[in-house]
């Protein structure tokens, strides 16, 4: 993706079901699980890195002995932060008291991260700052052990508000009003009420305070508080958390939107956003990761049981189509082919766009996260290279002369590396032209491999969003290589609408595609239809969600994806170009052909996977007619 786009967080979980004597005598340390979740964490980098935290719990701590740990850290490195810290730490500890790395019990009484549970969160500041006091993992705290609620996720809530009014409605006193607060508050609630359940069963039957308070820590019902706890939830997530005594729990959407793994043995239970980085830590083969379900919750007790239940009723399954063609890393065996296929169900489009002439064509890609597709691209061409030399030979029968054949063998894919992004230019330069320039060298090109007025020149993209970097950047440098046609290609489809999920796409005036719509729409005079829009829009404003439907498709329903396309290729082109400019994206069809299992495409089509996508893509529209550059939940 050429323009820079942040989006969801990453997650990981690591529930050792051993003593940590066991993971000393068999690896040879008690920080097996610390140093499993620091490599659970690094290869998930890619989900976020305007932050990251850890906490653990220790098991069967004595009063007045510390037993959650937690930092966070907000550098600009903060995984490698985090860890410094905590190995710091425990190397000066150790150094101090040398036999105490074989001393599980002297470990656990003197050094921070000697748990049973670990936790771990990376974070993309799509909403709010980066401080520290905005970076997961949450702390709920309290002196009983059983009520004590460690909270950390990748979701996002459209229905913040409703939210909040809830907790007041249940008598609490709200500090602030963001999902992660109104989550941890609400999940907080129904664990003090079960709590509560839980104690007065066995008061009644007679038991002291001292020997209920162990009897809580086993009878606590996870699922129930969690099904209390997420009943007016409208939004994507995946949440996992860990009470104080020992109990944990990964809890995803019923709709699947956010991505959740799971893999478990008889020493370990491991849960991620994605599968790859399970495989690489504990180096195990792709069948024994398993997809926590939509609406379900991995829920593993203190005694090491675990079970995978349904919390709510699951609802047709939307996962994120967005995650798959970029977001995730490419490493994963489904989604490095599905990427693959992307790219290879373009070729039919950009064949017919340059008359099939693969002689005056170069073929490249921008960004690096383009290049899994492009691959696909490639491999689909080369095989119509290959399909077209046949049926010349074949044209010519026995007649042919070895010129003739030299020329039909010599059809053959021309694929260059053309553009190289730089590292990022700062600069104190306060005057727009002079900073645009600077801003128009962030990739620089190779020069001698296009001929110049001849060549067509196709660059494949992952996804084009914004169309900033294309116009004020790409498209120009492109265009010093001299090629006759730019080509501009995208495995996905035209981004239409804005994410409510955990993407930071949240702005409908952003999508250059929408721009496009609206342009074509005051140019054929249809600005009756902004204004119906803008008027459907604000008559739904105040309706509950589960009644608003999404009224800005009517703005894209007048045009073909073509016109749309061409009006992009115009708009992202600015008049110092002179090599004539094209746009082709991926089709709907063509996106659930490669991607079929993650159906999740309201990005595209505008069909929002919860009502609350819905009410806010009218209010990104109200915002976008009445000038407010903000976001719409």
């Amino acid at each position: 993706m050429s323009d820079q786009i942040k989006h969801e967080c990453g997650i990981a979980l690591i529930r050792l079901l051993k003593p940590l004597d066991f993971y000393l005598n068999k690896y040879g340390t008690a920080f097996y699980g610390l140093q499993k979740l620091h490599l659970l964490m690094q290869k998930q980098h890619n989900r976020g890195q305007d932050g990251a935290g850890i906490a653990s719990i220790k098991f069967d701590m004595q009063p007045g002995s510390k037993y959650i740990n937690r930092i966070r850290s907000n550098s600009t490195t903060p995984i490698k932060d985090i860890f410094n810290q905590v190995y710091d730490k425990l190397h000066e500890a150790t150094e101090k008291q040398p036999m105490g790395l074989r001393d599980v019990h002297w470990l656990k009484q003197n050094l921070e991260f000697t748990g049973e549970v670990f936790m771990g969160h990376l974070r993309y500041g799509t909403f709010g700052q980066n401080s520290i006091s905005n970076l997961h993992p949450f702390v709920r705290a309290n002196n009983w052990m059983t009520r004590n609620l460690v909270l950390a996720g990748n979701f996002n809530m459209t229905n913040v508000d409703e939210l909040f009014n809830k907790l007041v409605d249940l008598g609490q006193y709200p500090v602030e009003t963001s999902d992660t607060v109104t989550v941890l508050e609400k999940i907080g609630h129904f664990l003090d009420e079960e709590n509560e359940r839980v104690y007065w069963d066995f008061k009644k039957a007679g038991f002291s305070k001292k020997e209920i308070t162990p009897k809580i820590a086993e009878d606590l019902d996870i699922r129930r508080i969690l099904t209390e706890a997420s009943q007016y939830w409208d939004g994507g997530y995946v949440i996992t958390g860990m009470l104080g005594h020992g109990d944990a729990f990964v809890m995803r959407d019923p709709s699947g939107i956010r991505p959740a793994y799971y893999y478990h043995d008889d020493e370990v239970i491991v849960v991620t956003s994605e599968r790859p980085p399970i495989q690489t830590a504990f180096d195990i083969d792709l069948n024994l990761i398993h997809e926590i379900k939509p609406g379900h919750a991995l829920i593993i007790k203190k005694n090491g049981l675990f079970s995978e239940v349904e919390y709510k009723t699951p609802t047709e399954r939307k996962a994120c189509s967005f995650e798959r063609i970029y977001f995730s890393r490419g490493t994963d065996a489904n989604i490095y082919q599905e990427r693959k296929m992307l790219g290879c169900l373009l070729t039919p489009q950009i064949l017919k766009s340059i008359d099939y002439n693969l002689k005056e064509t170069v073929f490249s890609y921008i960004p690096n996260t383009a290049s899994v597709a492009f691959r696909g691209l490639v491999q689909e061409l080369n095989i119509q290279c290959l399909k077209t030399k046949k049926e010349r030979i074949i044209a010519l029968g026995n007649k042919f002369t070895e010129s003739q054949l030299d020329e039909i063998l010599d059809i053959r894919l021309r694929v260059e590396e053309i553009a190289v992004k730089d590292m990022k230019l700062r600069t104190f330069i306060t005057q727009d032209n002079q900073r645009e320039d600077l801003v128009g060298h962030i990739y620089d090109v190779t020069y001698g491999v296009v001929n110049r007025d001849v060549d067509t020149l196709v660059v494949l993209d992952d996804s084009i969003v914004r169309g900033t970097t294309l116009r004020n950047s790409i498209i120009r440098i492109l265009d010093r290589l001299g090629p006759k046609h730019i080509i501009i290609t995208s495995s996905a489809p035209q981004i239409r609408y804005p994410d409510c999920y955990g993407i930071d796409m949240a702005k409908l005036g952003d999508f250059i595609a929408f721009r496009a719509a609206i342009a074509l729409l005051k140019e054929n005079n249809l600005e009756d239809i902004i204004n119906d829009v803008y008027e459907n829009c604000k008559a739904q404003e105040h309706l509950p969600k589960e009644e608003i439907r999404n009224s800005v498709k009517a703005i894209y329903k007048p045009f073909t994806a073509q016109q749309i396309s061409d009006k992009i290729a115009q708009l992202i082109t600015s008049p110092q170009v002179k090599a004539s400019v094209s746009i082709i994206y991926q089709t709907i069809e063509n996106l659930h052909k490669a991607i079929p299992n993650h159906t999740g495409d309201w990005y595209f089509t505008g069909d929002y996977p919860t009502p609350g996508g819905n009410k806010v893509v009218n209010k990104s529209f109200i915002n976008f007619i009445e000038g407010r550059n903000q976001r719409a939940y």
